[in-house]
C-alpha cells in the first residue's frame, strides 16, 4: 500500500480495530452470561439488549468516522472514535445493571455521533468551496474542527 494512502488512513484503521475486538468483548460476555445463566434472566436479557443496540449503531458509527477521516481530517475522527468506543462500553457495562445507568452512555455516544456528522457535512462543504472557491478554507476548517474536537470532553 502507498505511504502516503496509509498515513491519510492509519489512525482510522487502528479505532476500526480496537471496535472490532470491543464487538468480539461484548459477544463473548454475552455468549458467558448465556451459558453461566438460565437465558430467561432479566440480566441476560439486559446484557443481549445492550449488545443488539451497539450492534445497530455499529455501521453508523463506521461510515460516519471513515467519511469524517476522508473528507476532513483523520485525527479528530479518529479522536471522536476512540471517544465513541469510551461511550459505548459505559453504555455498555451500565447496561448490565440498571437500564437508567447506561444513559450517560448513551447520551455521549450520541454527542459524539452528532460531532462526526458534522465533520462529514463540513468536510463536503469545505470540498465545495474547495473545488469552486479558494484553498485558504480548507486550512481554517481543519484548524477549527481540530480545536473542536476537544470541546467533546465537556459535559
Amino acid at each position: 500500500m502507498d505511504d502516503l494512502v496509509m498515513e491519510c488512513i492509519f489512525l482510522l484503521v487502528l479505532v476500526t480495530l480496537l471496535s472490532v475486538l470491543q464487538n468480539a468483548f461484548f459477544a463473548q460476555k454475552v455468549e458467558k452470561e448465556c451459558k453461566a445463566h438460565n437465558s430467561k434472566t432479566a440480566a441476560v436479557e439486559r446484557l443481549v439488549c445492550a449488545n443488539r443496540n451497539c450492534m445497530d449503531m455499529y455501521p453508523t458509527f463506521l461510515a460516519v468516522m471513515w467519511c469524517a477521516g476522508f473528507c476532513l481530517s483523520q485525527a479528530p475522527a479518529a479522536f471522536a472514535g476512540l471517544l465513541y468506543l469510551v461511550a459505548r462500553h459505559k453504555y455498555f457495562i451500565g447496561y448490565m445493571g440498571q437500564t437508567s445507568q447506561s444513559t450517560p452512555g448513551f447520551l455521549f455516544g450520541k454527542r459524539v455521533l452528532s460531532f462526526l456528522f458534522l465533520m462529514c457535512v463540513i468536510g463536503i462543504l469545505n470540498y465545495i468551496l474547495g473545488t469552486y472557491g479558494s484553498e485558504e478554507y480548507k486550512e481554517y476548517i481543519q484548524t477549527i474542527t481540530k480545536a473542536a474536537s476537544t470541546l467533546l470532553l465537556l459535559p
